[in-house]
């Protein structure tokens, strides 16, 4: 995710709600500025060859911001964490693992050793719940392609299922699919508190500089709460 200034993290907070709604989103809006850290192809050598090229496909951002999701706050689950992703356009079965921040106020990495492997803000609304949920995934690692290497292939109409523990699962329809430059990345756009059940999947895309060790842009799906099932 884009290295964010601290402007941007106040712009983002001032927005939020208030009671625990504002301080879940106040918590992840200091997580956002550092996620990027590990969204990135940031251990290859610059002596060694670049990722390979579909891994940086950009998705064209549309002409202007989506239209709001059409559900309504109360359709929305109680909290519950995920504990698997399944994108079948993209055929994307991956499990969860939980992200925090550390002491310094990052966010720690998924490990880089497991490829198929999603993390979630644990400290944010569960995937479902009443809120933006964030999912953010490596795109590559040192050893290949992972779990959001084709991310900006999706097409707005598709779905993406989330199991949780509860034993529910939740369907989120794609509203749009963007790239954004990390220089001038929208934080309240994506991070933002939201008055209904939202999701945002986050990896890097653009082309990857091998002196910074980092992608130029951000790759982010948007998508709202269409309905749920027993699993």
């Amino acid at each position: 995710m884009a290295q964010q200034t601290t402007q941007h993290t106040a712009r983002a907070a001032d927005s939020a709600p208030g009671g625990d709604s504002r301080s879940r989103v106040l918590r992840w809006a200091t997580a956002a500025i550092l996620l990027g850290a590990f969204l990135i192809y940031n251990s290859i050598d610059p002596s060694e060859a670049g990722p390979p090229a579909s891994a940086v496909v950009q998705a064209a951002p549309p002409a202007a911001p989506p239209a709001a999701p059409p559900t309504s706050s109360s359709h929305a689950l109680p909290a519950s964490r995920p504990t698997l992703l399944t994108i079948p356009i993209l055929g994307v079965s991956a499990p969860f693992t939980p992200l925090h921040l550390d002491r310094s106020g990052k966010l720690d990495p998924p490990p880089t050793d497991n490829s198929n492997l999603a993390g979630w803000y644990a400290d944010g609304p569960t995937p479902g719940e009443k809120g933006n949920s964030i999912v953010a995934g490596h795109v590559d690692t040192t050893t290949g392609p992972a779990v959001f290497f084709l991310l900006s292939m999706v097409k707005p109409g598709s779905t993406a299922e989330i199991t949780r523990a509860d034993g529910i699962v939740a369907t989120f329809k794609v509203d749009s699919v963007e790239t954004f430059s990390k220089g001038t990345f929208p934080d309240q756009r994506v991070y933002g508190d939201t008055p209904n059940a939202q999701l945002r999947l986050i990896t890097c895309g653009g082309s990857y500089d091998h002196k910074k060790k980092d992608y130029s842009d951000n790759v982010v799906v948007f998508a709202h709460l269409e309905s749920s099932r027993k699993s």
